[in-house]
């Protein structure tokens, strides 16, 4: 069942809602002046760390500025969208019209981001996506009250092809979920790997989130590929990794991927991550003071190292903050607070990044190898990798 839980600040008391599932309009008239925020993230399921990975980065990022947004305190609404794309638009109708959030923040799932989207459009929700890298969202139905602080789905694996081939892997599987983030992902690795002179052997694909690679395990071992290359995320990419090593591949096929698969699961994956190669607009080793300062912190406000989703909350949690700020926390006054957040430049620990015209990140990828139980950057895969933003037309 999904879940509601208000983290109000300074003991603010909780409010009841309708038996409709609205909130009365006395009771919103009544309430403190506070801006509203609505998490909508997974918090269980095979994703369920990604959530409270984002949501601990952004609320590190507001901590940072007291807990307040231009000068407001901030009131919390949380829903567990469990991943599951067929309750996407029912729980952020339940934060949009019942909780009256003037922020929603999710997700995670891009089938579930579409349910999201749909509400944004429909309502003018400020609507920020610090995961879910869905095409759609910034290309054909762009929109703009919706911003990304992540990537789209191609935009790492746009990096991945020429690394792939300069280092002598021209023959490669793709093996991916079938749902909407690995073909996406897809895309910008066909384009980018044959771009550079690979041929695509095989596309495999299993249905989301099963984890039983057994099958397809044995079927790259016949192709014998010079690499695999792959989309998966959370405990699916965990058990991939395990899976692929225990079959002994590892030790003649070279595994590449977009970098969610290693993002947040090496503990999990142990020695099975060791050598992988993806590509990735941030690395937990990035060698700046920005980055190591950001680390210390999170480290010590949450007792976990960050990873990438980590780092995407927190942006998000920046991009709000500097658009908050420029209208005094006025988050009615739209013109000049999108204005503010499409001209922002992020100071993130992924490298400074800015906005595209479509609401989506400018940013550079890195060639990342697993050594250790860490995610190490031997380069600049590409710089300033921007979504081709096809199809969008803001209003």
């Amino acid at each position: 069942m999904t879940t509601r839980r208000h983290v109000l600040t300074h003991g603010a008391a909780l409010f009841g809602a309708a038996s409709s599932g609205l909130l009365l309009p006395q009771l919103a008239l009544a309430q403190s002046n506070k801006v509203r925020v609505g998490f909508m993230l997974p918090y269980t399921g095979t994703f369920a760390q990604l959530g409270v990975a984002i949501e601990n980065g952004f609320r590190m990022a507001l901590d940072e500025q007291g807990g307040k947004l231009g000068g407001r305190e901030v009131e919390f609404f949380k829903v567990d969208d469990e991943s599951n794309p067929a309750k996407g638009i029912e729980n952020a109708q339940r934060l949009v019209q019942r909780d009256r959030v003037d922020v929603l923040v999710g997700t995670v799932h891009s089938g579930v981001q579409m349910g999201i989207h749909r509400v944004a459009r429909d309502t003018g929700v400020l609507s920020l996506i610090p995961n879910a890298g869905v095409h759609a969202a910034t290309r054909a139905l762009c929109a703009p009250n919706v911003f990304r602080t992540s990537f789209t789905n191609s935009q790492p694996t746009l990096a991945l092809g020429k690394a792939m081939v300069e280092r002598g892997h021209k023959k490669a599987v793709w093996i991916t979920w079938n749902y909407a983030a690995g073909e996406e992902a897809y895309e910008g690795f066909e384009q980018s790997y044959t771009a550079a002179g690979g041929t695509i052997v095989k596309k495999l694909g299993l249905p989301f989130p099963n984890v039983e690679f057994q099958a397809l395990l044995t079927e790259i071992a016949a192709l014998k590929p010079d690499a695999v290359a792959c989309f998966f995320a959370g405990g699916g990419a965990a058990k991939f990794l395990r899976d692929f090593h225990a079959a002994g591949l590892h030790k003649t096929i070279q595994l590449y991927g977009s970098g969610f698969l290693t993002e947040g699961v090496l503990e999990a994956a142990g020695e099975a991550a060791n050598g992988v190669l993806t590509t990735m607009h941030y690395s937990d080793s990035l060698d700046t003071p920005r980055n190591k300062q950001f680390r210390l912190n999170y480290a010590k406000a949450f007792k976990m190292q960050p990873d990438v989703y980590a780092v995407q909350g927190y942006d998000t949690g920046l991009l709000l903050v500097q658009g908050a700020n420029k209208v005094k926390g006025d988050l009615s006054n739209k013109k000049d607070l999108y204005a503010a957040m499409e001209g922002a430049v992020i100071d993130s620990p992924r490298g400074k990044w800015t906005m595209s015209k479509a609401h989506n990140p400018v940013q550079d990828m890195y060639l990342r190898k697993v050594e250790n139980k860490e995610n190490k950057v031997i380069g600049i895969a590409q710089k300033a990798v921007a979504d081709p933003a096809t199809g969008c037309k803001m209003a």
